[in-house]
Order: C-alpha cells, then sequence, then structure tokens
C-alpha cells in the first residue's frame, strides 16, 4: 500500500487548507486512516485519525473545532478539512493507515505512511 498526501502549502493566520491522501496499491477500502504531523526540532504527533465506519473519529486537543477529518472509501482517500489556522500547525503532515477497523492516536498503530506535505501558517 502507497500513500500519496498531497494539498499542503503556505497559508496566513485565520486561513484554510484541505490536505487530501489517496492509498493504492494493493486494495485499501477498509482500515483506520489518520493525520499525524512533525514540526521541526519536535516529535511527530497525532492529529486525527478515522475508523473505516465514517462516523467514528478522534482528534487532538490542540485541533478540536477547527480541523476535520473525513475519507472516500471510493477513492481510498482521506482528507483533513484545516480551518482557522494558526502558526502553531506549521509542521509536514503525514497520512497513515492500518487494517484495523478503529480510530487510533498511537502511531505505532499504523502500518502504512505516506511522505508527508509541508504546512507552513504566517502570523
Amino acid at each position: 500500500v502507497q500513500l500519496q498526501a498531497s494539498g499542503g502549502g503556505l497559508v496566513q493566520a485565520g486561513g484554510s487548507l484541505r490536505l487530501s491522501c489517496a492509498a493504492s496499491g494493493r486494495t485499501f477500502s477498509a482500515g483506520v486512516m489518520g493525520w499525524f504531523r512533525q514540526a521541526p526540532g519536535k516529535e511527530r504527533e497525532f492529529v486525527a485519525s478515522i475508523g473505516r465506519n465514517y462516523i467514528s473519529t478522534v482528534y487532538a486537543d490542540s485541533v478540536k473545532g477547527r480541523f476535520t477529518i473525513s475519507r472516500d472509501n471510493t477513492r481510498n482517500t482521506v482528507y483533513l478539512q484545516m480551518n482557522s489556522l494558526k502558526p502553531e500547525d506549521t509542521a509536514v503532515y503525514y497520512c497513515a493507515a492500518d487494517p484495523r477497523p478503529i480510530p487510533d492516536k498511537r502511531r505505532t498503530a499504523y502500518a502504512y505512511w505516506g511522505q508527508g506535505t509541508q504546512v507552513t501558517v504566517s502570523s
């Protein structure tokens, strides 16, 4: 399974971006998908996760109310809508996936990772 993330860029504080991550390779229409991020000098941290059933979602406290994760299983794609962006959201954002169905905050819960897309929020 290969994951290709896209949609990053430079945006002013208060702006919005929508990240996409498409899975390809072995058929992957089920399982948890998630987003993590890593800022310079910091560890990779959890952002959001969505379960197989579209309904179950989990968010980091720092993004609750601002970010929305969604998925389209017909396209094997997960999205991250990011609104009210802040400079502290600046990071490389990685998508991840795993065959298990339930959302999970742990990095170790994901077997497959994308290459990352840079998000920069200017003040």
